[in-house]
């Protein structure tokens, strides 16, 4: 560490600098030499090297494709590099700009996914979901849809809801549509009796009606996802893969808290006992970083997306471009190995800082709340409004949220912390996500 640098801003430089978005002041940050990295060291604009095929699709698919994006431009210069795969949904409001990115191209050379949630107050009848599948269809500007997903079913029953299979099979007959999918990264509803990921997933898997999923999986929390994967490609299903890269979560507490008190205000005392409940685990965390040097956290981001793509049963790992500089950085990893440098990172991190990522699809700890926090359901929306620049979207369904929410935690002794067998300090990072997701 260079002579004059604090501790304080050696942390905040860390890896857990900017979180999962992997933004350093939208610049391009080269760590360590890697042959594995696909970085030149010249300014080459990369393409895609590697196509997979996307299970019984038949279609061979990027190995980098893209998520959310509301960026007509970024859009395009990615298909440009050679990504064939966009995700969208309706609720994502970003069908209008896919279909003007795509206009003008071979319509047959790109996947376009989308996503219809089970809710009923849009009904669940046939006729509901193929008027919702018609405004899809003219919003993208396309004849077909190449896969609609049910959009992270809460239970395996809306999962085969009728009037949904029977509405995707009225616009395969009209050849409007290719495929049927689903998403899933656990608990999205906020009754915590709802099913697991890996539940609902097996029993699409097991169903034959769905072709592709979009699936939380990383390498913190490998396990359930492994077991789904292989499943998957025992029967022919294309995977993608979202919720890649678990790091972050330390600056995001550590920001909130600075910014706090430099407000004059201060947490109450259950507040400041969770947070030093999570300082301890951060203080461990910080001595692997100097040890094992992890000081760049594009590498661990980098490793964490090849960590994915080594699976062989992975189709593709959606990733959210967020500008152009992303756009290199991600695209850079197509067709790159997990290298033995990269496992060494990741297992430091592991070792190191595992208990500083709340698992996505997890929900362990929800049954513990004696009033019904829907913790999973939280923590991603908040995700999704820290780490993938979706603050409008996160706000807005944290607001329709019409359960228990972590305002109520700052009395409670911490049940979801006892509960968790990672050892997750997730009172405080509640507390926090509350804050964030509320504007207060």
């Amino acid at each position: 560490m260079s002579k004059g640098i604090s501790r304080r801003k050696f942390v905040k430089n860390s890896v857990f600098g900017l979180g999962s978005a992997g933004l350093l002041g939208g610049r391009r940050i080269l760590g360590r030499s890697d042959p594995a990295s696909g970085q030149t060291g010249n300014d080459t604009r990369p393409v895609i090297r590697k196509y997979r095929p996307l299970g019984r699709t038949g279609f061979q698919v990027s190995d980098i494709s893209l998520g959310f994006s509301s960026n007509e431009a970024i859009i395009k210069t990615a298909l440009d590099a050679g990504v064939n795969y966009i995700d969208s949904a309706e609720s994502y409001q970003n069908h209008r700009v896919v279909g003007k990115a795509i206009q003008g191209r071979d319509r047959k050379s790109i996947f376009i996914t989308s996503k219809l949630e089970i809710k009923e107050k849009e009904g669940l009848s046939r006729e509901s979901f193929i008027q919702r599948f018609h405004r899809c269809l003219e919003e993208l500007q396309t004849d077909y849809i190449d896969c609609m997903m049910v959009h992270s079913p809460d239970t395996v029953a809306d999962l085969l809801t009728p009037g949904f299979h029977s509405a995707m099979e009225q616009m395969k007959k009209e050849g409007k549509l290719h495929f049927v999918g689903v998403s899933n990264h656990g608990s999205n509803h906020p009754v915590v009796t709802k099913e697991s990921m890996e539940t609902i997933l097996t029993a699409a898997a097991e169903d034959g009606r769905f072709d592709v999923f979009l699936m939380a999986y990383n390498f913190l929390q490998a396990d359930n996802g492994e077991k789904v994967l292989a499943l998957c490609n025992r029967k022919g299903i294309g995977t993608t893969i979202m919720k890649k890269n678990p790091v972050g979560t330390y600056y995001r507490i550590k920001n909130y808290l600075d910014r706090t008190r430099e407000q004059g205000k201060e947490p109450n005392r259950y507040y400041a006992d969770s947070l030093a409940r999570f300082q301890k685990k951060a203080d461990q965390a910080e001595s692997f970083i100097q040890k094992y040097h992890l000081q760049n956290q594009n590498e661990i981001r980098d490793a964490a997306i090849r960590f994915v793509l080594n699976n062989p049963h992975v189709s593709s790992a959606v990733c959210s471009m967020r500008n152009f500089d992303q756009i290199e950085q991600f695209i850079r990893l197509s067709g790159t190995d997990l290298s033995q440098y990269d496992r060494e990172k990741l297992s430091a991190y592991r070792k190191g800082c595992g208990p500083l990522y709340c698992r996505h699809a997890c929900g362990e700890c929800e049954s513990a709340c004696p009033v019904g926090v829907p913790v999973n359901t939280i923590m991603r929306y908040h995700h999704y409004f820290s780490a993938q620049g979706k603050e409008k979207y996160a706000l807005k369904k944290y607001l329709a949220l019409q359960t228990p929410k972590p305002d109520v935690c700052g009395d409670c002794p911490g049940y979801c912390e006892s509960a968790c067998s990672y050892g997750v300090p997730i009172q405080g990072m509640l507390i926090m996500a509350h804050h964030h997701l509320s504007l207060v």
